[in-house]
């Protein structure tokens, strides 16, 4: 298991998933640049709105304005954002395609709920042999480090649904192949599927299903970790495979 630093704790205000970690460099600026997408996926920033000056984001996700803006020139690549210059940037209206396609997704019924973890477990999967292979030590530590978060997460009462999250597109980056966490941005939220019905800070989950999934992730870690990528892909199956059973059993339910 690598060794895991001690980091900087963001204020809670800003702070996605919590409690995670600060991380330097590249890691810094796409944990800034996930809580802008995450701002714009649900609708804290909507189409037209203006950003905050270079200044103002700075002091609100406190970063430096290096990473400010890498955050921001990742958002452009995506055609989220728009920048005119000597103005602002300005949030752009949602393109067509993959995202608009998963937004059809009814998530008040369960068979969709199982029709979303199928698709997961198709990339996922796989995306947990190739993180066992090609990931680097940093990444390693930033999955543990994800891991870490969702166990102080769970033993404070907290919510850890935007850690769940966190844990498995760190995974999909260890890839080192950034359509895997395209693919899981464009699901959303609705990925972690306790997400529709939590609602608030206070996690809701009983704590024995909490283990559970927590044991589930930690064998995920461990394997990949251990680059086992036949190892990582069967406890990845076994991970998602178990929450479609759970799912089912609520269908089955009189």
């Amino acid at each position: 298991m690598p060794k895991r630093g001690s980091g900087q704790t963001l204020k809670r205000a800003d702070n996605i998933t919590g409690e995670a970690p600060s991380r330097k460099g590249r890691n810094l600026v796409e944990t800034v640049g996930r809580r802008m997408r995450d701002a714009i996926a649900s609708g804290a920033l909507k189409p037209g709105d203006k950003l905050p000056t270079e200044s103002g984001l700075t002091l609100q996700y406190e970063v430096s304005r290096t990473v400010i803006r890498e955050a921001i020139a990742s958002l452009r690549a995506d055609n989220l954002v728009e920048v005119r210059h000597g103005v602002g940037v300005f949030v752009l209206a949602p393109q067509g395609g993959l995202q608009a396609g998963f937004r059809t997704v009814d998530a008040n019924r369960v068979s969709s709920i199982i029709e979303m973890l199928e698709v997961r477990a198709a990339i996922e999967i796989e995306a947990a042999g190739l993180a066992a292979v090609r990931s680097s030590p940093a990444q390693q530590e930033l999955i543990f480090e994800c891991l870490e978060t969702i166990k102080r997460q769970i033993a404070a009462g907290a919510a850890t649904i935007e850690s769940d999250r966190a844990f498995h597109l760190a995974i999909a980056d260890a890839t080192n192949n950034p359509r895997f966490r395209e693919l899981l941005e464009a699901i959303g939220k609705q990925m972690i599927p306790r997400s529709l019905l939590q609602e608030g800070e206070v996690e809701i989950s009983p704590p024995e299903y909490l283990a559970q999934i927590q044991d589930e992730h930690a064998r995920i870690a461990r394997a990949i970790t251990d680059g086992d990528d036949s190892a990582a892909r069967d406890a990845m199956r076994m991970h998602l495979k178990g929450s479609q059973q759970r799912y089912r059993s609520l269908i089955r339910r009189p």
